[in-house]
């Protein structure tokens, strides 16, 4: 016991030295790990960020910013919108609880925008902090782990030690198995004696008093060995439990920020990205299987004039009902509303032939106008209203998308220059 003692003993001062040791390149580690989350997020949101602030894409920019934002690594991110003749805008988004930590890495990166080939602007500023508690949490379970690792080297040693005393003794032992292999129930008073033992009194001697007593105890130590099993069962389905539960958990969040990226911030319908995404599947099957397919392209009328006199939360507020009106109006299965643009509504009708999308794109129009939302500036009506361009897919001439798309925004131009707050429907080739 006094091996065994000073072995684990000097095997624990060894494990806290190496692991301090280990822990300093342990923090290094970490710390280049945390630059290099922070360097990939960067390199991630830095033209997706540039392209919504050129395009004065609030929504997109914070849209960006919330879903960098969730990333453990990050404490802090700040975005500073650059336009010409204005002040700087800045948008934070901070961790709750998070603090600027001077030793801790901070990357800064321009937001260029190339709105052509061979032409850059910069449209502003991405700044990167570092959130310290996460990289703290990083390096306590490093420490565990390498406290552990070198605490188990230990007890190994340990191990190995009294592997190599036991051999020493090897010959006691052997007498210790001829006894109990000779033991019975007519033999069970008979006391173990080593032969030929010079030094008395030590573990060996306990050993051969312990064995007296085997019998009694082991019927004791099964059932307690037993008992453990039990116990160790019980808390490995515990386990199980608690991580199907976490597992389940995290498929719904993960569910649910896949539906909030493919959703319009401001007026709950589909964004340009579910638009997008769509609008191939669509294309294709309707040339594939020969079913019509309409498109329906909304613009709010003199949307610029209602915010200069009303402000932009108004504008919002009228967006957003816009929006609600739009998806109520379309119902079906395979129907999507989109906001596309600023004030710039998209609606994608498989199975309508045009003459149905034109009845729906009244009914659009008609819904808009009994929102009843007061826009004194407009010169189409005194409330606000909508003009409506829509186009059927002619798939012997439209070999694209954008050539359909072309079509039904020829027609939104014919109902402005009409005199909007009317529907128009487009004729003639692409």
């Amino acid at each position: 016991m006094r091996l065994l003692l000073v072995t684990v003993m000097a095997g624990l001062v060894f494990s806290v030295l190496s692991t301090m040791v280990r822990g300093a390149f342990a923090y290094m580690n970490e710390r280049d790990a945390l630059v290099d989350e922070l360097t990939q997020v960067q390199d991630i949101i830095q033209p997706a960020l540039a392209k919504a602030i050129w395009e004065l894409d609030r929504a997109s920019v914070k849209v960006h910013m919330d879903s960098a934002a969730r990333l453990p690594a990050l404490g802090e991110v700040v975005v500073t919108i650059l336009m010409a003749d204005t002040e700087p805008e800045r948008h934070t988004r901070t961790r709750p609880g998070w603090s600027l930590d001077a030793s801790l890495p901070a990357l800064r990166q321009p937001l260029v925008y190339s709105p052509y080939a061979e032409a850059t602007e910069v449209v502003g500023e991405l700044a990167i902090f570092a959130n310290g508690r996460e990289l703290q949490r990083r390096l306590y379970r490093e420490i565990a782990i390498i406290f552990a690792t070198q605490l188990l080297q230990s007890l190994l040693l340990a191990g190995f030690v009294m592997w190599m005393f036991n051999r020493s003794v090897t010959r006691y032992v052997r007498d210790v198995a001829a006894h109990l292999d000779a033991l019975s129930p007519e033999t069970l008073s008979r006391k173990l004696l080593l032969r030929n033992k010079t030094i008395q009194n030590d573990e060996l001697d306990q050993l051969a008093g312990g064995v007296n007593e085997l019998q009694r105890r082991l019927g004791g130590h099964l059932a307690q060995q037993a008992q453990y099993e039990g116990e160790l069962s019980r808390h490995r389905d515990n386990l199980a439990e608690l991580v199907g539960e976490r597992t389940r958990e995290l498929e719904a969040a993960n569910s649910k920020l896949d539906e909030l990226s493919r959703s319009d911030a401001l007026t709950g319908v589909s964004n340009r990205r579910h638009f997008d995404e769509c609008k191939e599947v669509e294309f294709r099957r309707a040339q594939r299987t020969q079913q019509p397919l309409s498109l329906v392209i909304c613009d709010i009328d003199y949307f610029k004039r209602f915010n200069d006199t009303y402000g932009h939360v108004a504008g919002d507020d009228c967006l957003r009902r816009v929006g609600v009106a739009l998806a109520d109006c379309c119902r079906r299965a395979g129907d999507v509303v989109a906001r596309v643009g600023g004030e710039e509504f998209v609606v994608l009708l498989p199975g309508l032939s045009v003459t149905e999308a034109a009845r729906c794109a009244e009914r659009l129009r008609v819904a808009v106008l009994a929102l009843d939302i007061a826009h004194s500036a407009s010169d189409a009506a005194p409330s606000v209203t909508i003009s409506v361009g829509v186009a059927g897919l002619d798939a012997a001439h439209m070999d694209s998308f954008d050539a359909f798309y072309h079509c039904a925004d020829q027609a939104l131009y014919r109902a402005k220059a009409g005199g909007r707050n009317r529907v128009e429907c487009w004729e003639g080739a692409p």
